[in-house]
């Protein structure tokens, strides 16, 4: 690590086993300036453990346009920043989009990547696709899940809940798209009580009604599985879409920009047409 260039980094942090903390990350954290963390006391805990004694900073959604410009004058200075959150990857549903946003092109960011709960979740899952929709914490409301859903109904889905909400989702999701709408459920991922399941949103709701729900979650809502269903919604849009003189390739960007449809399916149906 120089001392004469001005750097933001972005450090991950451990989602849950404080072993999983790299080296470089410690490292980094020990030599920069500063460390601009969501809750201080969260991040003091966990960096006392490996004497760590960087100023801390908090930065959090309720401040970060304030801190952003206090950050801007050091990095000027040529201070060095690190950037973490209370767990995982920042930015990642965690402060630290303004800052990087405010900053890009003109200060050198490095991320130092780590844990990251959404990527350890769908690494111990049953998945046919390496495709996926990451649509972070859902709205509260209803029918704005339910437009989520939708939205990506032909895409694996990946979300972040909250245990006391849980259930209610799940409920939401068996309304919107079936009894049999597969799902999958980690919690407490990398801790002593790790758990992960998989199966039909009715059974993973039933299960979790006589079960312990607490710590960290992390869903999945698998995409729909009915191709004759899908393939006949495809051919309704690509009409519609035809009917205003859209060209194939166009037809096919769109309607898998929209809706996640696969481009090269949607092309050949076109074509068919």
């Amino acid at each position: 690590m120089t001392n004469d260039t001005p750097q933001l980094y972005i450090v991950a942090t451990p989602i849950g086993n404080r072993a999983d903390f790299s080296a470089r990350a410690i490292e980094t954290l020990k030599n920069v300036d500063l460390i601009a963390c969501e809750d201080s006391r969260t991040s003091a805990n966990l960096l006392e453990n490996y004497g760590i004694k960087t100023k801390l900073s908090s930065y959090h959604k309720f401040n970060e346009k304030q801190r952003t410009n206090e950050f801007l004058k050091l990095l000027k200075d040529n201070k060095k920043i690190a950037l973490i959150s209370d767990a995982g990857t920042p930015c990642i549903s965690d402060p630290g989009r303004v800052l990087v946003n405010e900053l890009f092109g003109d200060v050198k960011i490095t991320s130092i990547p780590g844990a990251c709960a959404v990527i350890t979740f769908l690494s111990m899952i049953p998945r046919n696709t390496e495709e996926f929709a990451f649509a972070g914490f859902l709205p509260r409301v209803k029918n704005q899940q339910a437009k989520v859903f939708e939205k990506f109904i032909n895409l694996d889905t990946v979300f972040y809940e909250s245990p006391n909400r849980l259930i209610e989702t799940l409920e939401n999701i068996k309304e919107t798209r079936g009894e049999q709408a597969k799902v999958a459920v980690g919690r407490e991922l990398t801790k002593v009580f790790e758990e992960v399941k998989a199966g039909s949103v009715t059974e993973i709701i039933d299960y979790y009604k006589t079960h312990t729900l607490k710590g960290e979650i992390v869903c999945m809502l698998y995409a729909r599985e009915n191709t004759e269903e899908q393939d006949s919604d495809i051919i309704e849009k690509i009409k519609k879409l035809k009917t205003l003189n859209y060209p194939d390739k166009d037809i096919s960007a769109i309607l898998s920009t929209l809706y996640g449809y696969k481009k090269n399916k949607v092309y050949k149906l076109a074509l068919d047409l």
